[in-house]
Parts: structure tokens; sequence; C-alpha cells
């Protein structure tokens, strides 16, 4: 499945492209103005309109395919596994490590081992004796 999904990438891939070099290459409407008045574009391999005949047909043909291809891919990606049910069913069960033990070596808290707060002396500011 994966190669099928992969081969229509590729081909999806390469009508993009090619359905943008064709639309570069291919003319404006204004462009036709100057090949009514003898612009020399008469003179070319498909004729005066026949290049734009050819390039647009191929052009819709690129965008067919990648309209296709496009369709399949997302075809492709939203088909599920047969298997239902949830992810968690699916897990094995994860053992709980014991808490760990307490070793005889740490001495247990007192209730006395924190200092008491000591209160620093009010300092009083008196007035400076008048001259």
């Amino acid at each position: 499945m994966q190669a099928f999904s992969g081969v229509i990438l590729g081909i999806q891939m390469l009508a993009a492209l090619g359905m943008i070099g064709l639309i570069l290459i291919q003319h404006g409407k204004g462009a036709d103005m100057g090949a009514a008045f003898g612009s020399g574009s008469s003179g070319s391999l498909f004729g005066a309109s026949g290049s734009a005949n050819f390039l647009s047909r191929t052009t819709g043909i690129l965008a067919a395919v990648f309209f296709v291809c496009t369709l399949a891919l997302a075809y492709l990606g939203n088909t599920r596994p047969a298997s239902t049910g949830s992810v968690l069913e699916n897990t094995p069960a994860a053992s709980i490590p014991a808490p760990a033990a307490v070793s005889k070596d740490v001495p247990a808290p007192v209730a006395n081992d924190v200092p008491a707060p000591v209160q620093q002396p009010v300092a009083t500011t008196e007035p400076a004796p008048a001259k």
C-alpha cells in the first residue's frame, strides 16, 4: 500500500510540474491580436491558434490527472486498519514501582531543629539638643 501511494504521489508531482510549465508557456488573451495582424506566430509549428489548443488541452488533461491523484491519495490516507478499539486497550499494563524504603541511617527530624527568630533591638532616635 505504501508503494502504491508513493507511485500516485510521484504522478501527482509530475502532473503539477507539467501544469506549471504549460501555464507559464501559454500566451494571454491579448497576445492573439498580434497573430491576427500577421505578427509571425502564424508560421509556428502548430499554426496561429494550434499551439493554444494543444497547450490548453494538455493543461486540462494534466489538471484532471492531478485531481484524480489527489482524490486517490485522500482516500488512501483515510483508510483505517481493520482492528477496532482504543489505543489504551492494546498497551501492556505498566507495573507501578514500590515506594523506596526509609533508610535507618538517616535520623528522624526533631521538632526543635528550626531556630527561633532573633529579635533585633529597636533603634530609637532622640532629637538633637537645641543650641
